[in-house]
């Protein structure tokens, strides 16, 4: 049952028998071929004999191994390699066949590679996820054929192995790279000149030549009828939350990735940034209701804590209530923070309905709203219009483009941070906002 279950005829015995049907066929003209048109089939069914022999006398002909990570990283390449070894005494084909898990879609991976005797082959192969949660990936077959390529002997390794997509920590782990490098403009961070002091008390000291007369102390002075100046300490340990909108404006795709996807890599990126910036980081998820709640912190540990709690979240197909989110800020988070509040707003209407909760946001905590670019309309925009209904998409296109700038410049109105970006340029454009409102002294 072996023998029938992983025995599969190769392509090229195909081309044997079709090369014999055409000798069969010639021999109607010429005589001659018929004898050497049998002796061919007696050939072939020799070598046949001969190829299921020598593939199944050995019980463990091939080893093959695929190596998995733990986890993958979402829309990233993750590598995948493997290793075939031939324990065979003599040079094998082999094709190798992975099953991949069924959110990838794709059936056709194919390898193909000749190994010599105890020899080993690998190679690697990468995907990309575009979804979190978990993958199962199937057997890694292994079919494996003599130098006649008459029949296979099919081998399967590792059935049924799971792997879970996180959010991008290669994305974290390059921006972490680049800001201890100081490499962080090659990507269009800015470094930013820090102006003024922060308000974090330290001390009262004597006044020394140099210090700023802005820091005297005039009460210290009066009882001491000497210069006293405050000294003060940069702040650390500021808390800083992201806040993820779930509701329905964040499952729109753009280059396979939904919205919330893109700012949940942004979320963990940025998340990791602050730590090391001695910053305190929390994560907040909302909908109808909130989804999730992490409490800032600054621990070590706490990254894997954004970490698990970001790979859970889904968006909802309802419109999110920012009024229970203005309660749930108000009573939850009650120290001065930076929020940083990932939503999208096609309309200038859409971002009305919710200004009253924004602004009443804004008055206690530093609020920056960013929200996405529709990238899909540039191509609109940048078309030629040679008619009339090309001359109604771009004007369509550029009044919905226009709006986004009015959302803008509607936030900035009502003293609040906006970021208008698209979908790729999130993490950067949002590490840029972080790094300029601390150098500035606002957090």
């Amino acid at each position: 049952m072996n023998l029938i279950r992983n025995l599969y005829i190769h392509n090229r015995f195909f081309i044997y028998v079709a090369v014999i049907a055409i000798t069969f066929l010639v021999s109607f003209w010429f005589s001659i071929l018929y004898q050497v048109a049998w002796l061919l089939v007696v050939v072939l069914i020799a070598f046949f004999t001969i190829d299921i022999y020598v593939l199944f006398k050995v019980n463990k002909g091939v080893e093959a191994r695929r190596i998995l990570t733990e986890k993958f990283s979402n829309s990233d390449e993750n590598p995948i390699p493997i290793t075939i070894q031939n324990n065979y005494k003599f040079r094998i084909e082999a094709s190798v066949i992975d099953e991949l898990p069924f959110q990838f879609q794709k059936r056709d991976l194919e390898e193909k590679a000749f190994i010599n005797p105890k020899g080993v082959w690998e190679f690697e192969y990468t995907v990309r996820p575009v979804e979190r949660g978990a993958y199962y990936f199937g057997k890694l077959n292994v079919y494996i054929s003599t130098v006649f390529r008459i029949v296979s002997r099919r081998y399967m390794f590792q059935d049924n192995e799971m792997v879970a997509v996180y959010p991008s920590y290669i994305q974290m782990k390059k921006y972490e790279f680049l800001a201890m490098s100081n490499h962080l403009t090659e990507f269009g961070l800015k470094k930013i000149r820090r102006i003024g002091h922060t308000l974090e008390f330290e001390q009262i000291k004597n006044y020394i030549t140099g210090d700023d007369v802005r820091t005297i102390n005039w009460k210290a002075t009066a009882k001491r009828s000497q210069l006293m100046v405050n000294q003060y300490q940069d702040e650390k340990s500021q808390p800083i939350y992201s806040i993820i909108d779930l509701g329905r404006v964040m499952k729109m795709p753009f280059e396979e990735l939904k919205l919330i996807d893109y700012a949940i890599n942004a979320t963990l990126a940025f998340s990791n940034i602050a730590l090391r910036k001695n910053d305190k980081a929390g994560l907040l998820t909302f909908g109808k209701r909130v989804d999730a709640i992490v409490a800032a912190s600054n621990k070590k540990t706490h990254l894997n804590t954004i970490n698990e709690a970001l790979y859970n979240i889904n968006t909802k197909y309802t419109d999110s209530d920012f009024g229970y989110l203005y309660a749930l800020i108000k009573r939850k988070i009650t120290q001065r923070s930076l929020l940083i509040l990932y939503t999208n707003f096609e309309h200038i209407s859409s971002l009305k309905r919710q200004i009253p909760f924004l602004k009443a946001i804004a008055k206690h905590h530093l609020l920056v709203v960013v929200f996405f670019e529709n990238t899909a309309l540039d191509s609109l925009i940048n078309e030629n219009a040679e008619d009339l209904q090309t001359i109604y998409h771009k004007t369509i296109a550029e009044k919905f483009a226009y709006e986004k700038k009015l959302i803008v410049k509607e936030l900035e109105s009502k003293g609040i941070y906006g970021i208008l970006t698209k979908p790729q340029n999130l993490t950067v454009n949002v590490i840029n906002k972080y790094l300029e409102l601390k150098a500035k002294g606002f957090i």
